[in-house]
């Protein structure tokens, strides 16, 4: 297998969990009463995985982190629009470690958790247009 195949799976691979962070988001928000720390951490997770796609894609090293601007920042070196457009996504970086363990006290609510829902949205319709991925197609195939 070439290089350029190992990285395009890579891509498709990252796009694939993110989707799935995304969809677990969505259908935590539809229930009467959501479990909305989840939702904010799924959020998180999604657009983390979108950038990190981004980078896999243009063979752009990054270091083992949950941190949104660090993410962002990285992006940015390759398409200063990312910086831009994204800039709100950072608030999403609470939700990684901070929602998951009892020491840290940081509570949502459903306002919060919907925000934090469209800004993951956000992240993924921008992070597949720079790739060429058609957001509601099958990834493998739109690719480029």
């Amino acid at each position: 297998m070439n290089q350029d195949k190992i990285i395009k799976d890579l891509v498709c691979k990252w796009i694939k969990k993110a989707k799935n962070d995304l969809l677990s988001a969505e259908r935590e928000l539809s229930f009467e009463d959501p479990i909305t720390d989840v939702v904010c951490f799924h959020c998180q997770q999604s657009a983390e995985k979108y950038l990190k796609a981004f980078l896999v894609h243009h063979q752009v090293y990054f270091p083992m982190t949950h941190r949104i601007l660090e993410l962002l920042e990285l992006c940015a070196t390759i398409d200063l629009s990312f910086r831009e457009e994204l800039e709100d996504a950072d608030i999403l970086t609470d939700y990684a470690v901070e929602l998951r363990y009892p020491d840290i006290w940081l509570e949502t609510g459903i306002e919060e958790s919907k925000e934090a829902l469209e800004i993951a949205k956000k992240v993924k319709e921008f992070v597949l247009k720079k790739l060429g991925v058609e957001s509601d197609k099958n990834t493998k195939q739109n690719q480029t």
